[in-house]
């Protein structure tokens, strides 16, 4: 089936709002499908590209890389999937395939340069990619993962950026019983964070400077819950094996640095539009590392979208209908959400 258009929701340039549009979609390669979109999450990420925040946006922009559907076509040469099939699709969407990384799983460090799901140089297609801001998107199989039918399909929409963007980190540095974990920030990525650390079974301390937000904390499974404004409570802070920094506006990382063991690390996944300042002392003395992550390769999500279903993780989401997005934009500039909107694109 060639659809070449789609209705899907994007903007015309960093000042305009966010509207109805039709676009492209390519016609089905032998080892594409076509999936109908039925929910995306947003991302703080979709926000910034819609804004032009971090530079580089091409206009017309569709936002969107947390996608949830159900495949309704099928390539030749697929074998991954049928039609019917439940599936989804993340940030990523294409590689060179060839490279040591991509041989190893993490496309996300690809030496060509993946592709992302909007706003990246198509290179099958020509022009710029479209995200999941719409009512259907066609990819190759390969990107695209499979989605069990026992769970919230709306709820586990974000376990494809913020689901991801956790676990790799987590994962990577051996988060598990015994260890001792901080979080900082309760939002989109920090939510998710608790509720993945603890099915690993690690003793979680939330960091927040919203005291609002203590109780959520502890709702949402950590054990500890400190208020990083207090700074007596904070001098107390101590022997955390890591830290992971989910906080995407300007802030003193030191304070946590302080609060690593010796060979602790303090791991940022947000993304500030400012640069954040490092003490000297604050790492040297106790040998301790200030790192990052940035979501995971295709087998990875896959196996964060298993690790959720397994232990029932989902995120707390405030379900839209598409002529909210302008609305869900504005308010989470301000925080104004718990944890994740995600759009019903079925309405």
């Amino acid at each position: 089936m060639n659809t070449p258009q789609t209705l899907a929701f994007g903007t015309e340039a960093a000042h305009l709002p966010i509207k109805k549009m039709n676009i492209q979609r390519r016609a089905l390669l032998p080892n594409d499908v076509s999936i109908e979109i039925l929910y995306c999450g947003i991302c703080h990420s979709d926000l910034h590209a819609a804004k032009n925040d971090w530079g580089g946006s091409t206009y017309p922009l569709v936002p969107g890389h947390e996608i949830v559907g159900k495949i309704t076509e099928i390539g030749s040469e697929v074998s991954k999937f049928k039609v019917g099939d439940l599936a989804a699709i993340g940030c990523i969407v294409d590689s060179c395939g060839t490279c040591s990384h991509c041989h190893e799983g993490e496309e996300q460090f690809c030496e060509s340069g993946w592709t992302v799901v909007f706003n990246s140089p198509d290179k099958i297609s020509g022009g710029m990619t479209y995200g999941g801001f719409s009512e259907q998107i066609v990819a190759d199989a390969d990107y695209v993962l499979k989605m069990s039918d026992k769970v919230d399909l709306a709820a586990s929409a974000p376990v494809l950026c913020a689901g991801i963007t956790v676990y790799s980190p987590l994962k990577h540095w051996k988060v598990g019983p015994g260890k001792k974990v901080g979080i900082i920030g309760i939002g989109g990525l920090g939510h998710m964070a608790i509720k993945i650390a603890k099915a690993m079974g690690a003793d979680v301390t939330v960091f927040t400077t919203s005291p609002s937000k203590m109780e959520d904390a502890k709702n949402l499974g950590a054990d500890h819950a400190i208020l990083s404004t207090d700074k007596s409570a904070m001098k107390d802070q101590r022997g955390f094996d890591m830290i992971l920094d989910t906080v995407s506006a300007k802030h003193d990382v030191n304070v946590y640095l302080r609060a690593l063991k010796v060979d602790g690390s303090l791991v940022l996944v947000g993304l500030p539009n400012e640069p954040l300042e490092i003490g000297a002392f604050n790492v040297v003395n106790g040998r301790k590392s200030f790192s990052g992550s940035n979501i995971g390769g295709i087998a990875e999500t896959q196996e964060v979208i298993d690790f959720c279903a397994e232990h029932g993780i989902t995120a707390d989401i405030e379900l839209i209908n598409p002529s909210e997005i302008n609305e869900a934009f504005e308010r989470l500039e301000k925080g104004d959400v718990k944890y994740r909107f995600v759009i019903d694109l079925k309405k």
